[in-house]
């Protein structure tokens, strides 16, 4: 007769295996990074980030602004005055991002590690 203690941690194991394989995400300590959106520019325009690490967008102008990737995998809402958006990072955020509003905007992240 199967252990039900070791079943489930087996289990859980597994089931925690597939899903970093899946998304690309560790589930190992990761880093908050801020991306302030101001006087039409993503403030700091580079930064580099571990998968797993969120970045936080916060809109500080008055007009709407959004960070799209420019392979179009990830992006964030419609950023209204003082609204933000944070995202978990996966190895598709490497590369150049733009706002969708104003396409002369441009940033870039560097995944590292």
């Amino acid at each position: 007769m199967t252990n039900p203690i070791t079943r489930r941690a087996f289990i859980a194991t597994t089931l925690t295996v597939a899903a970093v394989a899946q998304t690309g995400v560790a589930l190992a300590q990761s880093t908050e990074h801020a991306v302030e959106i101001k006087s039409f520019a993503f403030q700091p325009t580079n930064i580099e980030v571990k998968v797993g690490d969120t970045i936080t967008f916060t809109n500080a102008d008055g007009a709407p602004h959004t960070a799209t990737s420019k392979s179009g995998t990830w992006g964030t809402k419609r950023l209204n005055r003082r609204k933000s958006e944070t995202m978990t990072v996966t190895k598709d955020f490497a590369g150049e991002y733009f706002c969708k509003f104003h396409p002369n905007m441009k940033g870039s992240i560097t995944i590292v590690g």
